[in-house]
């Protein structure tokens, strides 16, 4: 013990608060995304959710994730690792596998939203020409994986050949996250408030979300301090944006007009909820009566 640094004479006394919170987060980021999953999953269809939202989404986990392995305080903690037992090391990357679950998680909603993404084609339908497409859907998923793969070559550039220059990096792709997590859920909140509806968009992901984001930017902090501000900063932006997304589907959902769980009822057979009532007037006057001509040319 005494030949340790002082860092990794840190590392090799976590304690017991901090890793236990810590391993709760891990838990609680996969369970908040869960009640998402299960929904789009459920309703068989991503309508609603607004797909430059999980483009920002995706981009900007990205971006935390590669902020936080290649920030130079995650290389000392994997350094002290060959000198303290497994357990102390295994607490000292909590915080790389709290960023790697809510990556995963996140990714696993961008490939969700596009197996189920709907592909309604009836004049009626919501996806409307110039709505969003399956296309588009197909070309977001391309970018988020374009971007990682960039991501990940850079990130080995610097640490092969430039390992002085990670903590530039590091701050570069915080400041990204940010700027990305800023925007984030404005496309959503432009979508929400255009359907009047959550659509499949789940509440609870975000009841339990907009909390959890402040205690574990509150736990990166006590953990890194102010000068990984780049990496729990993020966080903290989220949560508000979060917030205010949460109030606005409770609205709809609870007090709207046009509630999710009727536009549910009347989700079509391609998995896409219509639309109010103008879009089932325009599905009756196309219905035939007494007074539809036996020919068109009529």
């Amino acid at each position: 013990m005494d030949s340790l640094t002082p860092h990794c004479r840190k590392v090799a006394s976590p304690g017991i608060f901090q890793p236990i919170l810590s391993i709760l987060i891990v838990f609680g980021i996969l369970i908040s995304y869960l009640p998402q999953h299960i929904r789009i999953a459920t309703l068989r269809s991503s309508f609603g959710i607004s797909p430059y939202f999980v483009l920002l989404g995706v981009t900007s986990g990205t971006s935390t994730f590669a902020n936080i392995l290649v920030t130079p305080a995650t290389a000392r903690d994997v350094s002290c690792c060959q000198e303290v037992n497994a357990t102390a090391c295994f607490a000292a990357l909590l915080g790389v596998f709290q960023m790697g679950m809510q990556w995963l998680c996140f990714f696993s909603i961008l490939l969700l939203f596009v197996i189920y993404f709907p592909r309604a084609t009836s004049p009626t339908s919501p996806l409307t020409p110039a709505g969003p497409t399956y296309r588009t859907a197909l070309v977001i998923t391309a970018i988020c994986i374009l971007h990682a793969l960039v991501v990940v070559v850079i990130s080995a550039a610097f640490v092969l050949r430039q390992p002085s220059a990670l903590k530039a990096w590091a701050d570069f792709l915080g400041i990204l996250a940010a700027i990305l997590a800023s925007i984030q859920y404005l496309p959503q909140l432009y979508t929400t408030f255009r359907l009047r509806c959550v659509g499949s968009f789940s509440i609870p992901m975000m009841c339990i979300q907009t909390p959890g984001s402040l205690v574990w930017a509150a736990s990166l902090a006590a953990r890194q301090g102010p000068g990984g501000w780049s990496t729990w900063g993020p966080l903290v932006v989220t949560a508000c944006l979060q917030g205010s997304l949460l109030f606005m589907a409770i609205y709809f959902e609870y007090f709207g007009q046009n509630s999710t769980r009727k536009a549910a009822h009347r989700a079509d057979e391609n998995g896409a909820p219509s639309g109010g009532a103008a879009e089932q007037e325009a599905v009756a006057a196309e219905r035939p009566s007494e007074e539809t001509p036996l020919l068109q040319s009529q």
